[in-house]
This record gives C-alpha cells, structure tokens and sequence, in this order.
C-alpha cells in the first residue's frame, strides 16, 4: 500500500482541481485521468497522467495547466509524465463528473457494472438518456462531435441535440 505525504496529497489536490481543457466543466480528478503525485525531492515533483485516448491532444495543455498550477504554489520542478497502462476508461469518471457532464448538457457514458466486468455481451442499442428531459427515445446524428470522445445525438421526445460522451 503507498502511503501519501500530506504535501503530496496537497499538490494532488491542487493538479486535480486543473479543469480538462476540451470539457471545462470536469477537472482532471474528475475525469480520472490524474493518476499519481510525487514529491522527489524539495520543490521537486512528477504528476503521472492518462490521456483518454492514445493520441489525446488535450494531454498538452493538460501537462502545461498542472505545471503552471504547482509552479505557482511553490514547485521549482514538476515533471509531468504520460503514463498509457493501465488505460484510462470511462469508468474512471467520478460521480461528481457524471453529475456534472448531465447538468451541462452532456449526457454522461454509463458505467460498468463494476461487480462483473466481463458479464456477458455488449448491447448493441445504447439507451442514451438525454439530459434535457431525462428521455432514452434518442437518436445518433453523427459518431464525432466537438470531440472525439463525444458523439452528438438528439432527443426524439424535447428535440435538443445533445453530445454524449462516448462509453470506452
């Protein structure tokens, strides 16, 4: 078991809080793809972070946001690596994420069932709940939106086209 020093979870804390740059909304924490924070050395710190995909542009700015935040509270060097394993899914979202993504407008993926993961076949239908009215009568417009990781569809029942963002 890895036990935290109390700055480490400060900093942590403080590289969490950084919101993502493509869903500013979300923070980092939020979004799961802030994995560990450790302190080296005094004013010395690497942040290991997870991009949502291989590929992610986001993961840039992602780095730059965090060092410029632990700069600022006193860091003299914070190295920012990408760690690819084990994979960021969906599933690492937080409920808060969640809660949030529905109330601005994006409908959050569906968790796992965590207690068997590999219970059996996919659905081929997802019954994606828009987050205007609360109604699964939806309708995918296009596989990509404003994101990758975002698909844009539109109720049937209230007519508001909505991105969902997409189960990994």
């Amino acid at each position: 078991m890895v036990t935290r020093t109390a700055l480490e979870e400060e900093l942590r804390n403080l590289a969490g809080s950084v919101p993502d740059p493509e869903l500013p909304v979300l923070t980092l924490e939020e979004l799961g793809v802030l994995r560990g924070v450790e302190v080296l050395a005094p004013g010395r710190v690497t942040v290991q972070l997870t991009p949502t995909y291989t590929g992610c542009p986001a993961i840039e700015t992602m780095s730059a946001d965090i060092e410029r935040v632990l700069l600022d509270h006193g860091m003299t060097e914070v190295s920012v690596v990408t760690v690819l394993a084990p994979a960021w899914s969906t599933d690492d979202i937080s409920a808060e994420g969640r809660r949030k993504l529905t109330e601005f407008g994006i409908a959050p993926p569906r968790p796992h069932d965590a207690a068997s993961p590999s219970a059996g076949p996919v659905p081929l239908t997802l019954s994606v709940r828009c987050p205007h009215c609360g109604s699964t009568d939806t309708e995918l417009l296009s596989r990509f939106s404003s994101t990758a990781c975002k698909a844009l569809r539109r109720c049937v029942a209230c007519r508001e086209p909505f991105d969902h963002f997409k189960e990994l």
